[in-house]
């Protein structure tokens, strides 16, 4: 029998709503089809945005949406998309599919999705191919609220007053689609072009995000921070807020992006490597983190995860520039792991993006015309909503054994534990195990007999269980009641292959 002792008497970090945040990009069915379908569609839309997306991403508590990319980000002219719609410049995606971009979706159709989300705003600056002044203007625009060239034109396009931008990425991957840059080369551009990010009066701050390594490249988050720290140090404040770091998991091979794997169809030896890879989020964080703790020891700048997640084949049939790829109960596992990874870290980790939120590889959402269904995934971040905001909590995880084995093998079970305002604590779980389930005692250091389950809940099934749009029930979160209160504490049963989460209250009996 496992054991997890949780000290409810030692709060620590508080989690950031933003860890749980999500990635929309222009690429594939994100956008058009899966968010945006225009006023005029058939499906029912407030402002061209799908009703039905709308309302299961609110249900979710999605707190922050990245936009417009990705790749597309660093190509992204901001005024192609702004104007009356037919008069908006048309392009090649050239990144994604080759399909034409119309730009009917732009920066008023961002902040009027964010409105309806009732979400923060991300929005990622295109530094890769656009220029300082392009930049200045786009933040102008969108933030200023005096007399400007800029203030005037969103004005005249039908926005009077300023938007809020909570979060600015200083462009995307710049060592690789942003623009091949060396880290060097790359933090001089950042520490240009963040001086034009500029915070107007009567505005909130907008936090600044550069751009940070993919994977383990720690030679280029070392090689950022110290350009960028170079003759820095007293002007510190708004210069940089967080770093981005970027990690997907690739299911078959960690070094061949043509050669990823079914997202559906999978042995369970390739069950259990997705899952060890997807693990190696923990070193990551931990390394990179180590060398951010060199130059910002008070842990002031964010590490911001704002591309993680599985990345499969396409579905067969579908373009794969689109990178459109279904959803089990692997992938519920990933998310879950992950996220109890960041909880863990989040005296550092201040921001993550799932990519991506609809139709695209790890979506929360899949659409088909008018038809919608919510995956595996999407429930993990339904059922693990009661972290957003809430005091992380220590503890300590015993007897629990691992899964897989050899070169695969990884921890068994993971775990999350914060206490939220009301004094109510959420305990959520992933059990890795194809074969065997587990029974943990759920022990509190600090008054453990006034605690009872106030409620709980579970996401389990096959290894590759997923949802069609014939079935789009079939994965989902179901009321959990395998727990018994005893004199040593709460025992709990947790299923194979599982995700679960127990939510625990003082002065409930059972």
């Amino acid at each position: 029998m496992a054991k997890l002792v949780i000290n409810n008497g030692s709060k620590k970090s508080t989690i950031a709503p933003e860890i749980y945040g999500h990635f929309s990009e222009h690429l594939g069915r994100c956008i058009y089809e899966g968010i945006y379908v225009g006023e005029n569609s058939d499906i029912p839309n407030e402002n061209g945005m799908r009703t039905d997306v709308v309302e299961a991403l609110k249900e979710m508590r999605l707190p922050v949406l990245r936009w417009p990319g990705g790749c597309f980000a660093d190509e992204y002219h901001w005024m192609d998309g702004i104007g009356p719609r037919a008069g908006r410049k048309k392009i090649i995606n050239t990144h994604w599919g080759g399909t034409v971009e119309d730009n009917s979706f732009g920066t008023h159709e961002y902040f009027e999705l964010c409105r309806q989300l009732g979400c923060k705003t991300y929005v990622n600056g295109n530094l890769g191919s656009g220029t300082v002044r392009e930049m200045s203007e786009w933040v102008e625009y969108m933030t200023f609220s005096g007399v400007s060239p800029m203030a005037e034109l969103r004005r005249e396009n039908g926005h009077e007053e300023p938007w809020t931008v909570d979060y600015f990425g200083v462009g995307n991957e710049n060592w690789g689609c942003g623009g091949n840059m060396r880290p060097s080369y790359y933090a001089d551009e950042y520490r240009r072009y963040q001086t034009y990010v500029r915070n107007y009066a009567g505005n909130a701050p907008i936090a600044k995000i550069c751009c940070g390594a993919n994977s383990d490249d720690y030679a280029w988050t070392r090689g950022v921070l110290e350009t960028c720290f170079d003759h820095c140090e007293a002007h510190l404040h708004g210069f940089m807020d967080g770093l981005s770091l970027h990690y997907y998991t690739l299911p078959e091979t960690e070094d061949d992006w043509n050669v990823k794997g079914s997202a559906t169809d999978f042995t369970d030896e390739v069950f259990y490597q997705t899952l060890k890879r997807s693990y190696r989020m923990e070193e990551l964080i931990r390394r990179h983190g180590g060398i951010m703790d060199e130059f910002d020891p008070g842990k002031r700048i964010g590490l911001m995860i704002d591309e993680w997640g599985i990345w499969a084949d396409v579905e067969p049939g579908t373009n794969p520039g689109f990178l459109y790829q279904q959803n089990t109960m692997r992938d519920a596992l990933v998310a879950g792991m992950n996220l109890n990874i960041f909880n863990a870290h989040a005296d550092r980790v201040k921001l993550a993006c799932i990519a991506q939120v609809v139709n695209v590889l790890q979506a929360v959402i899949l659409t088909d015309g008018e038809q919608m269904i919510k995956t595996p995934t999407y429930h993990v971040f339904h059922m693990y909503r009661h972290h957003q905001g809430a005091a992380l909590l220590a503890g300590e995880l015993m007897h629990a054994g691992t899964a897989g084995g050899g070169k695969n093998e990884l921890p068994k079970l993971s775990w999350s534990a914060s206490e939220d305002v009301s004094g109510v604590i959420t305990v959520t779980f992933t059990n890795h195990s194809l074969e065997a389930g587990e029974d943990v005692l759920l022990a509190l250091t600090e008054d453990p007999d006034s605690y009872g389950v106030l409620e709980g809940s579970v996401i389990a099934g096959a290894k590759n269980a997923h949802n069609t749009f014939e079935e789009p029930w079939r994965v989902c979160e179901q009321a959990f009641d395998a727990y018994e209160k005893r004199g040593d504490g709460i025992h709990v049963t947790l299923p194979p292959c599982s995700v679960v989460c127990v939510r625990l209250k003082k002065d409930i009996g059972n």
